[in-house]
């Protein structure tokens, strides 16, 4: 029984029902008042540093409605898309596990605000995406609506920008950027060391096998 295993059987009860679904019509919600009445008020809801230590501290959570969505018909499709992942976890996981991930990218953005200056749910949303395409690789689905692919491509290259991302930015944004998968690095982190350990494993034996040959 693995740590997760035991804070469910402890504090299972906690889980918040429907999280994902909240989160979706809050950045619905937090972004029609950006378009429509107020497009400062993203600026009030974000996460930074400064606004924290001057008692602003309900930005610790309004983050997550920070629209990661806004960009015409292609931004609604994306928001569809996260509600539907986000929903799959959930039964997949449960409610308490769906919040606990969702907590623990939270407390990865807070630490990262305090060491950049800022954070934002991109990376909590990331997380869940990269989750998704961990569980089921060959999930099919359309882009755009339109072109037929698998979940692994979708992931395969969002982690190629992560990656570049990652390689380019300063020590303190590396680090934030690690912390943001704080969600998937707990849930699934083992297993994905372990198949990249088995995937280098297998290359080394295919190496030797042929140089004997």
């Amino acid at each position: 029984m693995n740590w997760i295993d035991k804070l469910e059987r402890r504090y299972g009860r906690y889980g918040i029902p429907n999280l994902v679904n909240a989160l979706m019509i809050g950045q619905l919600a937090a972004g029609l008042i950006i378009l429509i009445i107020n497009w400062k008020f993203s600026a009030l809801i974000s996460l930074d540093r400064a606004s924290l230590l001057h008692g602003q501290i309900w930005r610790l959570v309004t983050f997550l409605f920070q629209p990661i969505w806004l960009g015409g018909f292609l931004g609604i499709l994306n928001l569809v898309f996260y509600f539907w992942i986000g929903n799959a976890l959930t039964r997949f996981w449960g409610d308490f596990r769906m919040t606990l991930f969702i907590a623990l990218g939270m407390v990865g953005a807070w630490a990262g605000c305090l060491l950049t200056g800022a954070a934002s749910p991109s990376a909590i949303y990331l997380s869940m995406l990269f989750a998704y395409c961990w569980l089921w690789p060959d999930q099919g689905v359309l882009l755009f609506g339109i072109i037929p692919f698998k979940m692994k491509y979708l992931g395969w290259f969002e982690l190629f920008v992560w990656v570049v991302e990652f390689l380019t930015a300063s020590m303190r944004a590396r680090l934030s950027l690690v912390l943001g998968l704080a969600g998937f690095l707990a849930f699934l982190g083992p297993e994905v060391f372990q198949w990249c350990k088995d995937a280098i494993g297998g290359y080394k034996r295919r190496r030797d096998w042929n140089n004997r040959r």
